[in-house]
This record gives structure tokens, C-alpha cells and sequence, in this order.
């Protein structure tokens, strides 16, 4: 049986940011993928494989709260679900680590400042190779430095959206994005500002994913073993149940064991609580670190919708996602509450629009409306609920006991949004609120904090449970804003990584 220092769970943000910072310590290091690396492929930049095709997305079915069965938008595959998202990396705002008052209910404090995590984030963004302009998001958290890069400008129809709208009164800002851009030498750049970038994979590894910007770097290191298709089945606990001693993993159909000093989980919020729950016995008979009972409760997805806006005047941008607003993240003059996040999307192509269509618009209508659309993605906090929470069916199945609040401030915000862009010539508006499937920002199943019997995880993201495991996926977020966690789940990772290296000596 092999052994080595730290077992890795999962190669997507977490996993992956662990292996990248703990890779220099010469601890010999296993890193465990359920999935292989995403193929370099024509289909990559193919919206009909994309859209209607649903490449790359996992085929396994989970159930809703009523037992229905839904296909996850979710990815299994080095680097996790970066591999396709649109790469806005944000930090969290300042007050969103304290409590917040929604329309809705309470989103709750951290234990952490955002001061925290600032010097974490800063480094996040340097290892994803961060581009932003400081000083122009109006909502903006304190940076203790520049962004590593320059943003990426606007596209001529881009910039005059940006134009007409901060002449009635808003603040545009570049979005911070994490590609491998030389805004400043574009002919020689390995980003090439495609209008395939948002929701598909790159081909030509200039998007700064989780597998680019920390697995590839990590597999570098002779102490770092990346094993793929291997999905993760069973840890074995010590006799006293305090501590894991090994895991089991189906590789090619067998199955095989591994011992660690460390483990270290990171399937994504909803798999990490999946296998925790699964793991029942006379120590544990709540599932695996779970003495608690609020393991893969308190699930929050954020409340999205998509705006696809047409005006008369065409669209020709090709890479359309530079563009974001954050004047109502707290609110507005006339509401009392936040709101959320105004972004721009990928440029849609009329196969995204006809998931927005009924069957019977012609391809032709759908193709004459992409060329004049304008595509908006609005994202609002949703409220950590207990009952909001992944189970796992007496046979074997993921479900998603899912109900969705904070509704009525998402649906105020989109209906504010379309207002302004009536005034700036936008005439037609699809309008779609994500599904459940979509569980792209799923985050809280095991919280952090101090006190072992409301919370999963302690401070440092280690179970209170056994005390060489830890999780290091979204799973730990009490609340999570109205932002992409992504560059969250990577600052905690280097943070927890920074406690693990004192340990590790």
C-alpha cells in the first residue's frame, strides 16, 4: 500500500490551489481526480456541442426536492468546473463578511475579517494572472496592491453601452479577469480574445483555470502525483474514529488504497458532502465528520438570471465579457436591500438564445437576434437554510432538497436592470432564471467556524471531528455575497495551505 504525506481529494480551485502551494514543501503529495484532463478538440469552441450538446458535462442524473431527476451542469475533470467558467475572478466585498440585511432575511457574519483574506487574495490574483483597473467598481473592498495586469478594453459596442449608461448616472467598471492576455502586445499573446471564451473550454490554455494556473505547475514538483479517473469511494477511519488512515479509490474498474498522514477533500460543495454523508458507522453514524448533523445543509447557488438584450443597432463584439456594474450590489434609492451583480456574458450565438426560445422561433429569427443582442448576467445573494441541504438516497443517489429565497429582491433587480437599458435603446429582453441544474456557484454544505456543534469545519478548515481531515472546497462558506467564489475558494485554500505548512515542519 502507498503512502504519502497528503492525500488530495479533487483537482479543481481548492484542490488544486492546495496542491500549487504545498508543492515546494517536498511533502510527497497525491492528488486524486475523479475525472481525466479535458480533451483539446474542435468540439471545445462548438456551441452545438456546447449548448445543445452538453459536452463535457457530467451524464449521472440527481434528484430535486421532489424526487424529479435532473442532468447537473457540473464538470468532472482536472481543474473542475474553471475549465468552462467565464474566468471573472472577484474578490468578495468588505461588508460581506459582516452581516447583511436582505429583503429576504440575514445573510450571516464570518469570523474572518475581509482583512483576513486581503493579503490572500492579493496572491490569488497574481497566480490566476489577474487584469482589473483599481479604483473603478464603486463597491470595491480596500486592495493593498494593483491588479497584476491591465483590463482588457471594451470592444467599440461594448464601450458605448458602457458610455450611455454611466451618462444616466451608473459607474462601469472592467471586470477582473483571469487570462493569459498581453493587452499591451495583443499579436503576441496566448489569449487571443475569442467569442468562444464564456461558457466553453480553452483551447489553447490561455484561460487561467484551476488546471493551468495551479495543477500543471504542481505536477511540475517529482513529489506530486496526479492520479486521474480515479473517483474516490471509502476513507477508513483509526479505531477511535478520530483520525483517516486511508482511501479507497475504483481506477480502470479495480480497486486500490492509499494511506496519508494528511487528506485533504475538495470534490465541489455538494460531492464533498455527498461522500461525508455516505461514510456511516458505529463512530460515525451520521456520516463522516458529522457529529454536528450539518454536513450538506445550508446549500446556496446564488440567485442568477440572464438577460439577453436586443436593440437595433448590431453587435459585433467577439470576446463581450469586459463589462460590470456593482451601483446596487447594497441597494438603490428605492430599495432598502442589495440587489446584486450586473456582468456581461459570453456573446451568445442563436444556439444559447434557443434555450431561451420556444421551439417554434426559426433559426434564422434566433441568428438575427444574437447579432443584435447585448448579454447581461445578474447574480443576487441567496440566504443560508438548514433545510436547503444535499442528502444521499438510501440507494446511493445525490439529492438536491433544494428551495430557492431572497426572490423578491433578484426579481426587483431584474426588473430595475431592463428599465435602464429601455433608456439606452435595448427594445426586447429574454429573460431567464437559471434551473437548479445550474450548480455552478454551490457553496455552504460545510460551514466553518468556532463552535463544533453548528458548524463542520473549525477555523482553519480542518473537521472538528478527525483531525487530519480537511475541506477545502466552497463547502466552508457561511454566506458567500453576490460574487463568483471562485477567487474565494483560492484565497482560503493558500490560507489553510499557510496553517498546513506549520504543521507539516
Amino acid at each position: 500500500m502507498n503512502h504519502y504525506d497528503i492525500i488530495i481529494i479533487g483537482a479543481g480551485a481548492g484542490g488544486g490551489t492546495v496542491a500549487y502551494s504545498l508543492a515546494p514543501t517536498g511533502k510527497s503529495i497525491l492528488i486524486l481526480e475523479r475525472g481525466g484532463y479535458l480533451p483539446k478538440e474542435d468540439d471545445n469552441w462548438n456551441p452545438d456541442a456546447i449548448f445543445q450538446g452538453r459536452k463535457y458535462q457530467i451524464e449521472e442524473k440527481w434528484l430535486d426536492r421532489d424526487n424529479e431527476s435532473f442532468l447537473p451542469q457540473a464538470f468532472y475533470n482536472v481543474g473542475g468546473n474553471t475549465k468552462v467558467y467565464g474566468a471573472a475572478l472577484q474578490r468578495m466585498r468588505e461588508e460581506d463578511f459582516g452581516e447583511v440585511k436582505h429583503q429576504g432575511g440575514v445573510s450571516p457574519a464570518w469570523e474572518f475579517s475581509y482583512q483576513d483574506f486581503e493579503p490572500y487574495y492579493t496572491r490569488a490574483e497574481s497566480i490566476f494572472k489577474i487584469h482589473g483597473q483599481k479604483g473603478e467598481d464603486i463597491s470595491e473592498p480596500p486592495l493593498s496592491a494593483e491588479y497584476p495586469f491591465p483590463s482588457l478594453p471594451h470592444e467599440p459596442r461594448i464601450q458605448e453601452v458602457a458610455d450611455d449608461l454611466q451618462k444616466l448616472g451608473l459607474h462601469p467598471h472592467h471586470l477582473t479577469l483571469a487570462v493569459d492576455r498581453n493587452v499591451k502586445d495583443p499579436e503576441n499573446s496566448p489569449c487571443i480574445c475569442c467569442a468562444t471564451c464564456d461558457p466553453y473550454p480553452c483551447k489553447l490554455d490561455a484561460k487561467m483555470d484551476a488546471q493551468k494556473a495551479c495543477v500543471d505547475p504542481a505536477t511540475d514538483y517529482d513529489n506530486v502525483e496526479l492520479k486521474i479517473n480515479a473517483k474516490v469511494t471509502r476513507l477508513f477511519t483509526n479505531d477511535s474514529g478520530d483520525r483517516v488512515k486511508a482511501v479507497e479509490v475504483e481506477i480502470n474498474g479495480s480497486s486500490q488504497q492509499y494511506t496519508a498522514d494528511t487528506f485533504i477533500l475538495s470534490a465541489g460543495a455538494i460531492n464533498s458532502a455527498v461522500l461525508l454523508l455516505k461514510l456511516k458507522s458505529d463512530k460515525h453514524p451520521q456520516g463522516l465528520a458529522n457529529s454536528s448533523g450539518m454536513v450538506g445543509r445550508n446549500l446556496m447557488l446564488h440567485n442568477h438570471s440572464a438577460i439577453i438584450a436586443i436593440a437595433d443597432r448590431p453587435n459585433l463584439t467577439k470576446f463581450q465579457k469586459t463589462l460590470g456594474f456593482n451601483d446596487f450590489y447594497f441597494g438603490s434609492p428605492e430599495h432598502n436591500y442589495p440587489l446584486g451583480q450586473v456582468q456581461m456574458t459570453g456573446k451568445s450565438k442563436w444556439n444559447r438564445l434557443a434555450d431561451f426560445s420556444p421551439d417554434s422561433v426559426p433559426k434564422a429569427t434566433l441568428e438575427y437576434m444574437a447579432e443584435h443582442a447585448v448579454d447581461w448576467w445578474l447574480t443576487s445573494e441567496d440566504l443560508p437554510n438548514p433545510n436547503n441541504r444535499v442528502l444521499v438516497t438510501p440507494d446511493g443517489k445525490i439529492k438536491v432538497d433544494f428551495t430557492r429565497n431572497n426572490l423578491k429582491a433578484h426579481q426587483d433587480f431584474v426588473n430595475m436592470w431592463q428599465g435602464y437599458l429601455r433608456k439606452v435603446g435595448f427594445f426586447l429582453f429574454l429573460v431567464k432564471q437559471v434551473p437548479l441544474s445550474a450548480v455552478w456557484h454551490q457553496v455552504g454544505t460545510c460551514k466553518f467556524g468556532s463552535d463544533p456543534k453548528t458548524t463542520v469545519l473549525d477555523l482553519n478548515c480542518r473537521t472538528h471531528d478527525l483531525n487530519n481531515l480537511y475541506v477545502v472546497d466552497a463547502s466552508f462558506f457561511p454566506s458567500m455575497g453576490a460574487i463568483n467564489p471562485t477567487l474565494t475558494i483560492v484565497a482560503n485554500a493558500l490560507r489553510v495551505s499557510d496553517s498546513l505548512k506549520e504543521s507539516l515542519r
